[in-house]
């Protein structure tokens, strides 16, 4: 790998952790509903909260424009390399959960998951497969047993046996992959570890609308 390609490769890391820091959720709840949404509901500031908040509209609203971020980042590193688009969706779902423009208190990295699943379908794979299928885990998941953070983490976990299923070799784009998804999944569980705690104690929200 030569000099400029790692120095491009350092610039979209860095751009797709400022792209992921964008807090949409914050944004869409002072600037529309004067509403800062640390201070409501469970003071995650993610699509979830938002929709329970301040309603359905902003809360599609929100995880919509969470999702794209990350594919604007993998989009645009993907005129670097494989790789590039690779670790600028990692360092933009990382922005999203530990935001420098939000002190550092960000979502749970759910939408950008599949943000992240979506990017790499579309510019790494041309392959929706691997953006389809955990999408239909989570919500099987979510039909079954009505708890959003059960179905995120369920649909994590798929979508790396997924790709770790379909990408086995001893390449390095492939270890990077790999590697970085299960990265991912395991931020996705961490960001619910009191979700988890919540589920054990019969605790956990379900939703009502499926």
């Amino acid at each position: 790998m030569n000099t400029n390609l790692i120095l491009m490769t350092l610039l979209c890391i860095v751009g797709g952790y400022l792209i992921g820091s964008i807090p949409f959720a914050l944004v869409i709840g002072k600037v529309f509903y004067k509403t800062d949404l640390r201070q409501h509901g469970s003071g995650n500031p993610g699509g979830t909260n938002a929709g329970r908040v301040l309603g359905k509209k902003a809360g599609i609203a929100v995880i919509v424009l969470d999702v794209l971020k990350v594919v604007l980042a993998i989009g645009l590193s993907s005129l670097v390399s494989g790789p590039a688009a690779l670790l600028s969706g990692l360092a933009c779902c990382i922005g999203h959960c530990y935001p420098v423009f939000a002190h550092f208190k960000g979502g749970k990295a759910v939408a950008t998951m599949f943000g992240f699943l979506l990017g790499i379908s579309i510019f790494v794979f041309a392959n929706a497969f691997y953006f389809l299928c955990p999408l239909i885990m989570f919500f099987l998941m979510l039909y079954l047993y009505k708890w959003v953070s059960l179905a995120s983490i369920a649909a994590a976990v798929s979508s790396s046996l997924l790709i770790m299923a379909m990408n086995w070799s001893m390449s390095i784009e492939s270890v990077l992959l790999i590697c970085g998804s299960w990265l991912l999944t395991l931020l996705v569980i961490y960001r619910h570890s009191l979700n988890i705690e919540k589920i054990r104690n019969g605790k956990e929200s379900k939703i009502s609308w499926m």
